[in-house]
């Protein structure tokens, strides 16, 4: 006997048998299914993206906190802090003029970036009433001022 056209040989039933249905997904479920992932991926994603932005804040912090240590290291071998003009590249090379410099006190010949790419701010004397120094990332934006996530973020 043999099977019909349409039936391939060796399909796996004969024409006495009858046809088991394939196992698959319909369009439907298929449908549901992104619909669901796109409105996991759309209450997830924004939320881990802010931990993305609070991670590197937190960075930017521990990184502040850091340089201060170096600095007061630095005004307890020099008698104070670096100038303005001096700025943080005297934690690698000795400024002129400078007598008990015991440096270099940071690794490397390229000042420390913020977590944004860009370098740090630093002034000597502070523009800020209570502090000997001011030492900043302009966060996120690159831009003085701002406020929220936008906002500088300077040492304590």
């Amino acid at each position: 006997m043999r099977p019909p056209r349409n039936m391939a040989v060796g399909s796996g039933w004969s024409a006495g048998e009858p046809r088991r249905r394939q196992r698959g997904f319909t369009l439907l479920e298929l449908l549901v299914v992104l619909a669901i992932l796109g409105l996991l991926i759309g209450l997830v994603a924004p939320a881990a993206l802010r931990q993305l932005g609070s991670a590197k804040e937190k960075i930017a912090h521990q990184s502040i906190e850091r340089l201060a240590g170096v600095l007061d290291i630095y005004k307890l071998d020099v008698g104070t802090y670096p100038s303005t003009e001096q700025g943080l590249q005297a934690l690698i090379t000795r400024p002129s003029g400078i007598a008990h410099w015991n440096g270099p006190y940071l690794k490397g010949e390229k000042l420390p970036e913020d977590p944004w790419g860009r370098p740090f701010v630093y002034r000597s004397p502070s523009q800020r009433q209570g502090h000997e120094y001011d030492l900043l990332s302009l966060g996120p934006t690159g831009q003085p001022g701002g406020s929220g996530d936008a906002a500088a973020i300077v040492n304590e």
